[in-house]
C-alpha cells in the first residue's frame, strides 16, 4: 500500500503542486526508476546471501524514513523538483532491495509444487494495495497538503514494516556460494544463467519490451488525465484504482488457468488482451461519467490481465531457477525488464513534449504489443500445463 500510494503520490505532487511540464515529468519518473538499472544486478548477488525478511524490514524502515524527511521539508516550505527527484532516487533503490529480496523469498519458504498458489495468494494480497493506493493517493493529493499526503506513506511502510518483522518461521538461506567468490563473478553467473536458458531469456526479453513501453505510456498517461481529460486528483485515484480489482481476478485466476489452459497460451493471451485495452485510450475526450467509466474498465481489464502476467511468469522463473541462485535471476530479470523504464519514462515526456500527450500515448501502447509477441516467437509461449525445473 505504502509503495503504490507513492508511485502515484510524488508525480502528482510535482504535476499539482510544482506545475512541472511533461519533460521534467519524464526526468522525474526515469530518476526514480533509474535504480533499476544501477542496482538491480548487485542488489540480486547481496539477497542470495542474506535472509529475505530482514532485507525487507530494512527496505521498508529506509523508505518510512525518506518519506518523514521529505514531509518535514515540505511543511517548512522547501519542497522543489530537485528535492523530490532525491526523495524518488532513494525510494527506488530501496524498492529494489525489497522487490528483489521479495520474490525470492517465496522460494524459501514453500516446496516448489506450492509455487503457483503462494504466488496467486501473495500477488492477491498485493492487488489490494493497488486496489487502494492510487485512490488514496489521488484523493491525498486533492485534499491536504503536500507535507500531509507524505506522511501517509510514511505510516503505510512503518505498517509493512512491522507487519514482515513478525515472520518467525525460518529461512533456508542457501549455501552454496562461497564468502571468497568475488561479486562479479557471482553477477556473471546469474546473468549466464539467464542467458544460457531460452525460457528465461524468452521471459527477458517480453519483461524489457514491455517494461520500457509501459513507462513511456505512464509518463504520457499522467499528465494526458489531468491537463487532456481536465479531472481532479481524486477521479484521477478512482481511475486508477480500479486497476486494484481486476488485478485481484488475474491473481485469482492464475491459480487455475494456467495448469488448464497452459503456461504459454495464458501469458500469450493475457499479454495481448490487457496491453491492447490501452490503445483506446488516446480516443477519450473531456471528462465527462462516460470518459471515467470507460477509463475504469481499460485500467480494470489491464490490472487483470497484466496480474495473470505476472503472476505465471513469476512462477515460470521460480521453477526454472535453483535455490541458490534466485535472487540474482530475480535481479538479472529485473535488469533487463526494468532497467529500461527510465529510458522509458524520458521517451515518454519527449514525445508528449515535443509532439502531443496523445501522440505519445498511442505509440507506447503500440510498442506495448511487442510484449506479446516475443512470447509467441519463443519456447515462452509454448509452455504447457506443467513446469519442470
Amino acid at each position: 500500500m505504502g509503495e503504490q500510494t507513492s508511485l502515484v503520490l510524488l508525480p502528482l505532487i510535482a504535476v499539482l503542486t510544482l506545475h512541472i511540464d511533461a519533460e521534467q515529468l519524464g526526468v522525474l519518473r526515469a530518476v526514480g526508476q533509474a535504480p533499476q538499472l544501477l542496482l538491480a544486478l548487485l542488489v540480486g548477488v547481496w539477497v542470495d546471501r542474506w535472509r529475505t525478511r530482514t532485507v525487507m524490514v530494512l527496505s521498508d524502515a529506509g523508505r518510512a524514513l525518506v518519506l518523514g524527511v521529505l514531509a518535514v521539508v515540505a511543511l517548512r516550505g522547501g519542497l522543489s523538483v530537485w528535492m523530490l527527484m532525491v526523495v524518488v532516487f532513494a525510494v527506488g533503490a530501496l524498492s529494489v532491495f525489497f522487490d528483489v529480496a521479495y520474490q525470492a523469498s517465496l522460494v524459501r519458504l514453500v516446496k516448489r509444487d506450492q509455487l503457483l498458489q503462494g504466488n496467486s495468494a501473495i500477488e492477491a494480497s498485493r492487488s489490494a494495495a493497488e486496489m487502494g493506493g492510487p485512490a488514496l493517493a489521488g484523493t491525498m493529493s486533492s485534499l491536504l497538503a503536500a507535507p500531509l499526503a507524505v506522511a501517509s506513506g510514511v505510516f503505510l511502510f512503518v505498517v509493512s514494516f512491522l507487519a514482515i518483522s513478525g515472520i518467525r518461521r525460518n529461512e533456508s538461506i542457501p549455501q552454496q556460494l562461497g564468502g571468497a567468490q568475488r561479486m562479479w563473478r557471482r553477477i556473471h553467473d546469474g546473468v549466464r544463467f539467464v542467458g544460457g536458458d531460452p525460457v528465461l531469456r524468452a521471459v527477458c526479453l517480453a519483461s524489457a519490451a514491455f517494461q520500457f513501453f509501459f513507462a513511456a505510456l505512464m509518463t504520457a498517461y499522467l499528465l494526458f488525465l489531468p491537463r487532456e481529460l481536465h479531472l481532479s486528483g481524486a477521479v484521477i485515484g478512482l481511475a486508477l484504482a480500479a486497476t486494484g480489482p481486476g488485478a485481484l481476478v488475474g491473481a485469482l485466476l492464475a491459480g487455475r488457468l494456467p495448469r488448464r489452459l497452459g503456461y504459454g497460451p495464458v501469458l500469450v493471451a493475457a499479454a495481448t488482451v490487457g496491453n491492447s485495452m490501452l490503445l483506446g485510450l488516446s480516443a477519450l475526450r473531456g471528462n465527462s461519467l462516460i470518459t471515467v467509466c470507460a477509463l475504469m474498465v481499460a485500467n480494470f481489464v489491464f490490472g487483470a490481465c497484466g496480474q495473470l502476467v505476472n503472476v505465471t511468469i513469476m512462477a515460470v522463473r521460480q521453477a526454472a531457477t535453483p535455490d541458490f541462485m534466485q535472487g540474482r535471476v530475480a535481479a538479472t530479470i529485473t535488469f533487463a525488464g526494468m532497467g529500461l523504464t527510465p529510458l522509458g519514462a524520458l521517451t515518454g515526456g519527449l514525445l508528449a513534449g515535443h509532439w502531443s500527450i496523445r501522440t505519445a500515448l498511442i505509440i507506447a501502447a503500440a510498442g506495448m504489443m511487442l510484449s506479446p509477441l516475443s512470447m509467441v516467437l519463443s519456447p515462452l509461449g509454448r509452455l504447457g500445463r506443467t513446469l519442470q525445473r
